[in-house]
């Protein structure tokens, strides 16, 4: 896995913004595999990758996912790009006075499709995150549900963080929405530990999306709280159940 830490200039919140961005690479056993056979090996992929937008919670930044969790030794064995972000404690929403809904929506993508070798395609593209980064997720995922082929939301906030936020950024107000548009959810992938205080909140929102008729998976572990241990084994479970049509999905894990 090549892993990138970039610093860019970004034109909506007119500053610099940190994100990680990982990249499938050839892995040790791919290079003995390759010297072996004399076939020539490459830096340069066949096809784009399919990408995960992973959001992290709050008081955590970019590094916070790779450090904390076993996140890239999942995508790189997944063949998949995974894009992590600072948004400070934001929330992913225009606070008025920096607008992280409009970086993540429509500049994050913007960067990441134009650097790296990463596919912008809705059906290759998911988002998810913890707690706020869950909260992040259900926002952008149901204000723009054509743009994902899936989204998770793990141990995730499901009302406002602070009050008077606008109804645009409250995700039952979105969920429903979408079926007044006459739109289609994305698949949804919810998970929380049984011993997390936002168990029940969580519960009750996957009912909301599942009578609204979204396709909704969900997973609870009982002994788990709001705590990374749970999140790096849903990150995990996501990744293998997410919907993917890619060129790299047929092949299976990769040896790493």
């Amino acid at each position: 896995m090549a892993k990138f830490t970039c610093n860019f200039i970004s034109y909506t919140l007119r500053r610099t913004v940190d994100i990680t961005v990982v990249v499938p690479s050839p892995s040790i056993p791919e290079t003995e595999a390759t010297a072996s056979s004399q076939a020539p090996c490459t830096h340069t992929p066949k096809d784009l990758y399919p990408v995960l937008y992973l959001l992290h919670g709050m008081g955590n930044n970019h590094a916070t996912w790779t450090g904390y969790t076993n996140v890239e030794m999942y995508a790189e064995e997944r063949n998949i790009a995974i894009v992590n972000l600072s948004a400070e404690n934001k929330a992913y929403i225009d606070n008025g006075v920096d607008d992280f809904f409009t970086f993540v929506s429509e500049e994050l993508a913007d960067f990441v499709t134009g650097m790296f070798p990463i596919s912008k395609k809705p059906e290759d593209t998911y988002i998810a995150g913890l707690s706020m980064g869950g909260y992040g997720t259900l926002v952008h995922a149901l204000s723009h549900p054509e743009r994902f082929a899936a989204f998770g939301a793990f141990s995730a906030a499901t009302k406002a963080v602070k009050e008077g936020t606008p109804e645009r950024f409250d995700p039952r107000w979105l969920a429903k929405k979408i079926v007044e548009e006459r739109k289609k959810f994305p698949k949804a992938y919810m998970a929380c530990g049984g011993q997390d205080f936002l168990f029940e909140d969580n519960k009750e929102f996957r009912d909301l999306l599942i009578s609204l008729g979204a396709d909704v998976t969900w997973d609870e572990i009982e002994q788990y709280g709001h705590e990374w241990r749970f999140w790096d084994i849903e990150v995990e479970r996501f990744l293998d159940w997410i919907p993917r049509t890619d060129s790299y999905a047929a092949k299976g894990k990769r040896k790493i």
